[in-house]
């Protein structure tokens, strides 16, 4: 059993770190997940300007992913409808209706130039050997962007999860611009669908926002939605108001989706329903408003971290001054090397060192003669000479010896040697030069295509109780003992709305706070009924007289209901005591009929209620007089009401 519970430890720990790091986490270094990064990268190997075929991009990726193609496919559709690196044609589905590409051997797609210039040197990349082994991968990216935040993801992991929302790519390279140089910078999410976004509880990408639908109410009698929530669709959409309507939560009358490639729901309401009634019920009850809880999860260093916008911008604004830095770097190695060939060529040539080569018999001879050939030039070569070099120089044509063109080499290498003063000035200066590659990035980008869509704005809270109108009948059956608004019988109580809870004492003492029901057997009598909304309730004063059945002696408590917990018995006397009344009236008078008892003379007491004070629930009520109590009498008079508490109905 031992063997059997390592063995098990060990594959789940290898399938856990397999399913966070390789299928649903995103890197942080270029922001891509695994699927997402072979796909790009096949774009990238085959590129040559012109459209492929998805399903021959896809065969292509399978020689980098291991999972079969409707991944990839899928993968590559959702990369092509952020247009951004990859250019479509044909039918790639629609982000605002829902609706599905088309087969992948129907559509087709190229990379974009811009992603060559923001993701693709192989010669700074690390790759590894794919799942086969028989080609060679990118471990990631060298990204000049943090993707993570302009595309967004979402993905399930074992144990966790990420949500990241999308970012405007020309704000986001705003903000790295700033951090470079020093200056603040804040970055708010930005949708394909447009919208209205409140970001007061942002937390700079750990906490949540509320995105709404963007609505056009100029016309009282309809509500046309031009602009969708985050994460919805017009299909979902328009589930949503259907439903509702169902339920009866919103009047209207019907739905008219006239949706193409821009958004156009309109909502017909009923006769006497007009936009503004209608506004909070639809953002309370259907997707017009939706929450979004964030978790900016990524794969930093191997590991899963938990970060937020701000540290991923700073992040890549050191990760683009390394990467410009290193592509620097290997330029100047590229063009000393080339330096180095064309002062060899020349030499070789006009010093007619070929010549020395003529008598020689051996390969061994031929080298050394070309070497000892360059020995009184040393002070002019960029390195000492190597064997390579030789070779190189050797293979040089005849005829590109008889037409060397001195001229021609001096310029090129008059040019070599400015961009290496230029590479020099640049790697002194990377923190400017970073600054001025963003600009150049800024002007390559599409102003129509990349411009901000969803709007930044504060909502107040809709509290779903305040949204719908209370005009459903609560009834109570008196003979049956049934409450509820599926009750036909018997007589009405209040008008309720669905999302009410009801605070029901009955003749017991008991009280309990529900949910408003359809049909509930609650007793064949009932001291009181009503609201048990805490801004109601708790403005009610409950006068409970009672008499204790061992002593007869009788006890008035007052006290409100302040605090509870929903579908639980409470008793609002001490055990085992008789109510005799229950009133809610800030004021009344009341009379106590004494047990007739030889030698008493006074055989009934008149009490008003005013005199005595609010005390707990859970407190024990005042002795009203020593004397066994026979009945009470309630005197009927107008009473004082407390403008302060609300005018309800005993039952």
């Amino acid at each position: 059993m031992a063997y059997v519970k390592k063995l098990f430890d060990k594959n789940f720990l290898e399938y856990a770190s397999y399913v966070i790091r390789d299928r649903a986490i995103p890197d942080l270094e270029d922001g891509l997940k695994p699927v997402q990064r072979r796909v790009l990268h096949t774009l990238l190997e085959i590129d040559d300007g012109k459209f492929h075929k998805v399903a021959n991009v896809v065969g292509q990726c399978m020689k980098y992913h291991p999972h079969g193609d409707a991944s990839i496919a899928g993968a590559l559709v959702v990369l092509a409808n952020k247009d951004l690196f990859i250019d479509k044609q044909g039918n790639f589905g629609n982000i605002l209706t829902g609706d599905e590409a088309s087969a992948a051997r129907y559509i087709e797609c190229r990379i974009n130039p811009i992603a060559r210039d923001i993701l693709y040197n192989p010669d700074i990349t690390k790759f590894v050997p794919s799942y086969d082994g028989r080609n060679m991968e990118p471990v990631a990216f060298r990204a000049k962007l943090p993707l993570c935040i302009i595309m967004g993801a979402e993905g399930i992991a074992v144990g966790m999860s990420t949500r990241i929302l999308s970012h405007n790519i020309r704000e986001v390279i705003e903000a790295e611009k700033n951090c470079l140089m020093g200056k603040p910078f804040q970055l708010y999410p930005d949708f394909q669908t447009g919208g209205l976004t409140d970001v007061s509880e942002y937390e700079d990408g750990k906490g949540k926002i509320v995105s709404r639908v963007r609505m056009d109410t100029s016309d009282p009698k309809r509500i046309v939605i031009t602009e969708l929530a985050y994460g919805s669709t017009t299909e979902s959409l328009i589930s949503s108001l259907e439903n509702a309507a169902k339920l009866g939560r919103i009047k209207i009358s019907s739905i008219n989706d006239y949706t193409t490639d821009k958004v156009e729901i309109e909502i017909v309401l009923q006769r006497g329903v007009y936009a503004k009634d209608v506004i909070e019920a639809l953002y309370a009850f259907t997707e017009c408003e939706v929450s979004v809880s964030l978790n900016l999860l990524v794969i930093k260093d191997n590991m899963p971290v938990v970060m937020t916008v701000t540290e991923v911008i700073q992040h890549h604004a050191k990760q683009l001054e390394q990467i410009l830095k290193e592509e620097l770097e290997l330029e100047r190695q590229n063009l000393t090397d080339r330096l180095h060939a064309r002062t060899l060529e020349r030499i070789f040539v006009e010093e007619r060192i070929y010549k020395k080569i003529e008598e020689m018999k051996t390969a061994e001879a031929v080298i050394k003669a070309v070497i000892d050939g360059f020995k009184p030039f040393q002070a002019e070569l960029i390195r000492p000479i190597t064997k390579d070099d030789v070779e190189r120089l050797l293979k040089i044509p005849i005829r590109r010896i008889s037409l060397y063109d001195i001229n021609k080499n001096r310029q090129e290498v008059k040019e070599i040697n400015a961009r290496l003063k230029e590479i020099a000035r640049l790697l002194k200066n990377l923190t400017a030069y970073a600054v001025s590659y963003l600009d150049t990035l800024l002007a390559k980008l599409d102003p129509v295509k990349t411009k901000r869509r969803t709007e930044i704005t504060r909502f107040g809270k809709i509290d779903v109780r305040d949204a719908v109108k209370r005009d459903i009948p609560l009834r109570y059956d008196d003979n049956t003992g049934y409450l509820g608004t599926g009750v036909s019988s018997g007589r009405e109580l209040m008008r309720v709305g669905p999302y009410d809870r009801i605070f029901v004492l009955r003749r017991t003492g008991v009280y309990t706070i529900f949910d408003v029901p359809q049909k509930l057997f609650v007793d064949k009598n009932l001291w009181y009924c009503g609201s048990a909304e805490k801004d109601v309730l708790s403005r009610v004063m409950f006068t409970i007289i009672y008499r204790d059945p061992a002593t007869l002696y009788c006890y008035i408590k007052k006290c409100r209901v302040e605090q509870y917990i929903m579908n639980r018995d409470y008793i609002i006397v001490p055990d085992g005591m008789e109510i005799l009344h229950v009133d809610t009236r800030s004021r009344f008078s009341f009379t106590l009929h004494y047990v007739k008892k030889p030698r008493i003379k006074i055989d009934r007491e008149d009490f008003t209620s005013a005199d005595y004070e609010e005390k707990g629930v859970k407190a024990q009520g005042v002795r009203l007089a020593s004397k066994e109590t026979a009945k009470i009498e309630i005197k009927v008079e107008k009473p004082d009401i407390n403008p302060e508490q609300p005018e309800l109905d005993l039952i």
